[in-house]
């Protein structure tokens, strides 16, 4: 049992992100990521990181800088339908009733978003230096992960 919660929780958090990027110039991108609430804000900033690394290296360059960032969250808590039980005791000409109301499970509903400006660097660049390694942010399988990206707000 204890592995199919947790097979069930990965396979919901795998599908929980998706990201995007837009080029702005030859070496700026604004890269924008969505969440589901499970993820949390920090699950959209890790998709929104792990997709700027991507998008350096998709764009031919070695590393990037985050100089902007804007963050979202249109997370609502709706109260769920619930159900009535009622329960009568007639005696003689008189009814007793009592109806009980029992809410129903909330509703969470809406995403998290996440968008950093880029600035992307290749190796010798002015500004190098200070900027992130796109390869050492996606870890050692990051051909793998450009190749075939899986965005998920865990990891």
């Amino acid at each position: 049992m204890r592995y199919f919660v947790l097979a069930a929780l990965a396979v919901i958090l795998s599908g929980c992100a998706s990201a995007s990027t837009v080029q702005t110039s030859k070496d700026t991108a604004i890269v924008q990521s969505r969440a589901a609430p499970v993820c949390g804000g920090i699950g959209a900033s890790k998709v929104a990181e792990k997709e700027a690394a991507i998008a350096t290296l998709k764009a031919g360059f070695d590393s990037y800088i985050i100089f902007n960032g804007a963050a979202e969250s249109s997370i609502a808590v709706l109260q769920g339908p619930g159900t009535y039980d009622t329960t009568a005791i007639a005696s003689g000409s008189v009814i007793n009733a009592t109806t009980t109301y029992q809410p129903g499970l909330p509703i969470v509903v809406g995403h998290h978003g996440q968008s950093f400006a880029i600035k992307m660097f290749h190796q010798g660049d002015p500004g190098f230096e200070s900027a992130l390694s796109a390869r050492t942010a996606l870890g050692p399988d990051w051909e793998q992960q450009v190749k075939n990206p899986v965005l998920t707000c865990v990891g």
